[in-house]
């Protein structure tokens, strides 16, 4: 009598585990769905070292604490960066050439355009320039910074603060308005 019950409890389990294990589906377009609908991440990276290279050669290195991938996201998947982000470009000698950080990100991946706020700060190694701002856009297609923000630029020579800001990448050929400051001109 004991061994039947054994038996008939082990059956009973065994049928449970095989109706749950083919319940289960394993359809990922489901997940991502559920996941965008719950406005939550499809993955999550911590204090990550993203190397990026063209053709053999390292371009860039993007370091952070945390990243959250929301590539679920049909019209605008897009990263977040939460908890800051540092972005180091390299020339093509290998040297650090133009580095990015700021305390929050956010990276659309359609557009290219990345938003970075609090704390910005961009230095170009070479040319011994820094700008500091509390938000800046960067059109990571046309290599392009722009800010409606408070700035100040440092060079070699010159301070200028303002409000509104343009530039390649590396700080060069910039249009800065509402300006005050510092400034050697030639004529």
């Amino acid at each position: 009598m004991k061994n039947k019950i054994q038996i008939f409890l082990k059956s009973i389990t065994v049928t449970l585990v095989t109706v749950m294990l083919f319940s289960c589906s394993n359809n990922t377009q489901q997940v991502r769905d559920f996941l965008a609908s719950k406005n939550l991440p499809i993955g999550t990276a911590k204090n990550a070292h993203h190397v990026y290279k063209d053709s053999g050669r390292i371009t860039s290195k993007l370091i952070t604490p945390l990243r959250l991938d929301f590539s679920n996201r049909k019209k605008h998947p897009y990263s977040e960066f939460p908890k800051g982000i540092k972005i180091v470009n390299f020339d093509k000698n290998g040297l650090d050439s133009v580095t990015i950080s700021g305390d929050y990100s956010l990276s659309y991946d359609k557009t290219k355009v990345a938003e970075i706020r609090g704390n910005v700060v961009v230095l170009n190694h070479t040319e011994q320039s820094k700008l500091v701002t509390e938000q800046l856009f960067w059109d990571q297609n046309t290599k392009y910074f722009f800010s409606e923000k408070a700035f100040t630029l440092t060079t070699q020579k010159d301070t200028i603060y303002g409000i509104g800001f343009e530039s390649k990448e590396d700080l060069s050929k910039h249009l800065a308005r509402k300006t005050t400051g510092k400034l050697e001109t030639t004529e």
